[in-house]
């Protein structure tokens, strides 16, 4: 039983990772066209959730009480794994590549790695500091000046945010003890990460454009709508609901290496809808944060669910 549930899940893995990784790609055009990041994370939320919103609400009949009981883990992928880690992806992939930006984006289980050894104060096993060297030197192969002609700091700080943005999203996807369907968690996720980003947004705090002139893709010009459609319901209704899900059926340990199939797919994406590609430093330095990252995800630990306690919450807070 067991073995059949974790088969299951990593079919719905590789799903939503092949259809996560359309995102970038079909974003990338709208934000050369004028749109801000806000802007795009925020159509994109909203779009996604409000597409997901019926099928939530009838997964939720007669238990909206499991709602308020998983607000913690809700809040905590609405405001950490939607908008924020959306926004700081999309502003990196406005100054770098989209294969560059998605591969620091998933050096997420990295990040993992470090908050476990310094809650526990165990040195990881040789396996975990292994992989993490070949992952790091992979990064600096990926961002050299070799890698893309020029290194823009903002741009690779941004995507180091949203490396953080998506470990504590993994995290939390992963609880499964509120008893929440998945696909209520993604619609209500995204419906509130989206209104908060774009109440942010109009209050002149970030910028906030969006523009409706043709947008450049499949070779030729489309009307704006058509990637943000794309975006809004496969990569982000559709990406966020599977991703939970089989989150919840494998946890976020192998949950986030399944998921390592989205750079793959990113990358491939970005290549044959925007003509980048990447360099052989760069795709060496990728080869190396896989398998670093592989071999991280090879040891046997518990999930890390500490972050997203109530308690440790009003402690950070």
């Amino acid at each position: 039983m067991l073995r059949s549930s974790t088969a299951t899940g990593l079919m719905i893995a590789v799903v939503a990772a092949l259809a996560f990784g359309a995102s970038g790609p079909f974003v990338k055009p709208l934000l050369e066209a004028g749109w801000s990041p806000a802007a795009a994370v925020t159509a994109r939320a909203l779009i996604g959730g409000i597409v997901l919103a019926p099928v939530a609400l009838y997964a939720l009949r007669g238990r909206w009480a499991a709602l308020w009981h998983a607000r913690i883990r809700v809040l905590a992928i609405a405001l950490i794994g939607v908008a924020a880690t959306q926004l700081a992806y999309f502003a990196a992939i406005e100054r770098i590549s989209v294969g560059t930006g998605i591969l620091i984006e998933f050096m997420a289980p990295l990040l993992l790695v470090g908050f476990v050894w310094m809650r526990t104060r165990k040195t990881p096993k040789a396996v975990v500091l292994a992989g993490s060297v070949f992952a790091l030197i992979g990064l600096g192969m990926v961002v050299s000046p070799g890698g893309e002609g020029s290194i823009d700091l903002l741009g690779l700080g941004f995507a180091l945010l949203a490396a953080v943005g998506c470990a504590v999203y993994f995290v939390a996807a992963a609880k499964t003890d509120d008893g929440l369907p998945a696909v209520a968690v993604a619609s209500v996720s995204l419906i509130l990460g989206g209104a908060v980003l774009g109440l942010i947004g109009l209050t002149g705090l970030i910028p906030f454009t969006a523009s409706v002139t043709p947008v450049n893709l499949f070779g030729g010009t489309v009307e704006w709508w058509v990637p943000m459609l794309i975006v809004g319901v496969l990569a982000t209704g559709f990406a966020y609901a599977t991703s939970i899900t089989a989150s919840q059926l494998l946890g976020s340990r192998l949950a986030s290496f399944a998921g390592l199939l989205e750079v793959v797919a990113a990358t491939v994406y970005a290549w044959l809808l925007l003509g980048e590609q990447m360099t052989l430093i760069q795709l060496a330095g990728g080869v190396l944060i896989l398998v670093g990252i592989g071999f991280v995800r090879s040891e046997k630990t518990d999930e890390v669910s500490a972050p997203l306690e109530p308690a440790s919450l009003e402690r950070a807070a």
